[in-house]
C-alpha cells in the first residue's frame, strides 16, 4: 500500500517553506535586519560628520570669496588704478605686483596676476615706452617723471600728455628725471634745474 506524503515532504519529513526574495536571494529574516541596521546607522553618522566638518570650515575660514577678473578704476589722484575685490578700494596701477599686499585679501599680489609680468597683467595696467621692449605702469604715464628714460611716457608722439599743470614750471630740465617741466617746489632753491636758469630767475616758486 503506497503512502501518501503531504505536499513538499521529503523522506517523510515536511520541508520548511523558503520564500525567495526578488533577484533570487533567499530571505534571512531578522538576521538581515539586525545587520542592515548598524550599516544604515553608520552611513547616517558619516553623512552627519561630513556636514559638521563643512560647517566648521565655513565658520572658521568663511565662505569662498568670489574672484572676479581684474577691473580698472580711477584713484583719488585721478590715475589709472586696480579695483580690489571689495569693489571699493582702488589702488594705483604701480601698486600691483610690487611685493606688498595692498588689497584686503591680497589679490593685487595674486600668483596668476604676477607670474609673468608684464604679460600676465591686464592691458589697462601697462603702458609701453618708445622702445617697445620697455614698459611702465599706466599710472606712471603723464606724471611729469621720465619713467621710460627717453621721455616717451611724457611727450608725443608716443603719449599725448597735457601741458605742465599749475604745480610745474615749463623749461628744458638739466636733470634726467624730468622731461619738459619741473616741479615748482624746485624753483628758487639756488640749484639749477632748467638749462636757461629760469627756475632761479623767472619761476615764481611754489
Amino acid at each position: 500500500m503506497n503512502k501518501i506524503f503531504p505536499q513538499g515532504a521529503v523522506n517523510g519529513n515536511v520541508a520548511t517553506e523558503i520564500k525567495s526574495l526578488p533577484g533570487g536571494k533567499a530571505g534571512c529574516g531578522s538576521l538581515c535586519c539586525s545587520r542592515r541596521g548598524p550599516c544604515l546607522s553608520a552611513s547616517v553618522l558619516l553623512l552627519l560628520a561630513t556636514l559638521a566638518a563643512l560647517i566648521t570650515l565655513v565658520a572658521i575660514y568663511g565662505l569662498p570669496l568670489d574672484t572676479p577678473g581684474a577691473q580698472a578704476c580711477v584713484t583719488p589722484a585721478n590715475r589709472t588704478g586696480f579695483l580690489c575685490h571689495d569693489q571699493r578700494t582702488c589702488i594705483p596701477a604701480s601698486g600691483v605686483c610690487d611685493s606688498f599686499r595692498t588689497c584686503a585679501h591680497g589679490e593685487d599680489e595674486d600668483e596668476g596676476l604676477c607670474r609673468d609680468v608684464p604679460q600676465s597683467l591686464p592691458s589697462f595696467l601697462v603702458a609701453h615706452c618708445g622702445d617697445p621692449t620697455f614698459w611702465i605702469y599706466s599710472d606712471q604715464r603723464c606724471d611729469g617723471i621720465n619713467s621710460c628714460g627717453d621721455c616717451s611716457d611724457e611727450l608725443s608722439p608716443v603719449t599725448m600728455c597735457p601741458s605742465c599743470g599749475p604745480g610745474w614750471w615749463r623749461c628744458t630740465p638739466t636733470v634726467f628725471k624730468y622731461c619738459d617741466c619741473i616741479p615748482r617746489s624746485l624753483c628758487r632753491d639756488h640749484v639749477q634745474h632748467c638749462s636757461d636758469w629760469s627756475d632761479e630767475y623767472s619761476c615764481p616758486g611754489p
